[in-house]
């Protein structure tokens, strides 16, 4: 590990930052205080500990204050990791926790080099993460308003029976002609679906924006290559590279497998070898996103108009890979499938092996080589 002249552990909160700094070697790390989350105050504490200009290495938990703190770190100078909070050694019979303690374990731990650190986006990046995540914030708004309009027209005994699909044209002219007996009903009835168009209008707002900030972003190529895959749209594209960045920082697809949670856990000790679900450690957002995607592997593989539409727009090569993902996912997970599996876990090992082909194809379009057995890893 790089040496610096301290190692500084810093518990973020809201209103106030604990401060602990361990030196090289193997003396115990000292308690600072507590400073104010300003620039200014952070200023004063590096000043106070880089008297002569020596570099320090900082470190505090990924949590709700975000990237601000690392970013002014970084600009002042000096090295700065973001811990993942889960990864974290603790002892499990300490049961006490205060703001002192974690500053001071996190600085120890720190100097030690025991700490994960997680990716930090650049400003871009994480600017189209928080564009991502709005979208999935209003769509979970959306399906909770769809919800209460379902549940007071069936409290009503009011069951829609023209058409298979809910939330399409017919339906909401559907919806115009249901009448109740009392004038408080009908007001509540139409509070409630005007609360869903506004929230479909919302949706369709941020996914315009969505579309309109591709245009000017570093990872367009990528996204519009991912496209061609199926069951991946532009939304499962965007959500998937604002949240991971450059796919080309994983060496393996194994790796990246395991860094969105979807490889089995594990207990094995001795001759005895147990594998359990799945991690779910990493990244959620896209984890969702792509286990969605794998349940269009349930259908044979073949070369529809929309899908060869899709893919138009990308090279050759990531055409191949596209439909390599689809015979080789297709037949997959009927063979899960036969096998006895529920279709949850089949579609969850299709999202595994899908995040093989997302990795080699952002892999063709950076012009790295990414060969055949990486693939299979």
């Amino acid at each position: 590990m790089k040496q610096f002249s301290a190692y500084v552990g810093l518990d973020v909160h809201k209103e106030s930052i604990a401060v602990a700094v361990a030196l090289p070697g193997r003396e115990p790390a000292e308690y600072l205080g507590k400073i104010k989350p300003s620039r200014g105050s952070l200023q004063r504490l590096i000043r106070r500990l880089s008297q002569n200009g020596e570099r320090l290495s900082f470190c505090y938990e990924a949590g709700p204050c975000g990237y601000g703190l690392y970013r002014e770190i970084e600009e002042l100078g000096h090295h700065c990791e973001v811990v993942a909070p889960g990864l974290i050694p603790r002892k499990s019979g300490d049961r006490i926790k205060t703001d002192r303690r974690d500053a001071v374990s996190l600085a120890r731990q720190h100097r030690a080099g025991e700490l994960t650190a997680v990716w930090v986006p650049g400003s871009e990046q994480e600017a189209m993460r928080d564009l991502t995540r709005a979208r999935e914030d209003m769509k979970g708004i959306e399906l909770k308003a769809r919800q209460r309009l379902g549940a007071f027209l069936l409290r009503h005994g009011r069951v829609y029976r023209e058409g298979r699909n809910r939330w399409t044209q017919h339906y909401f002219r559907w919806l115009e002609t249901q009448k109740f007996a009392h004038a408080a009903q009908q007001v509540v009835f139409q509070e409630y679906v005007d609360t869903v168009r506004e929230a479909q209008a919302r949706v369709a707002g941020i996914e315009d924006q969505m579309r309109r900030a591709l245009e000017g972003w570093s990872l367009r190529p990528v996204v519009e290559a991912l496209i061609a895959l199926r069951g991946v749209d532009l939304i499962t594209a965007m959500t998937t590279l604002a949240e991971l960045g450059d796919l080309t920082r994983f060496e393996s697809p194994r790796q990246l497998m395991s860094f969105l949670g979807l490889v089995p856990s594990e207990q094995s000790s001795g001759q005895r070898r147990r594998q359990g679900g799945i991690t779910k450690t990493g990244n959620g957002h896209v984890r969702r996103v792509l286990v969605e995607a794998a349940w269009s592997y349930r259908f044979p593989a073949r070369k529809t108009a929309h899908l060869r539409h899709k893919a138009a727009g990308a090279s050759a090569p990531v055409q191949a890979i596209a439909w390599a993902a689809q015979k080789r996912l297709c037949g997959r997970y009927w063979s899960l499938y036969q096998a006895g599996k529920a279709k949850a876990l089949v579609c969850t090992a299709i999202a595994r092996e899908l995040v093989g082909f997302i990795w080699a194809i952002a892999y063709e379009v950076a012009g790295k080589p990414h060969g055949t057995r990486a693939l299979a890893s």
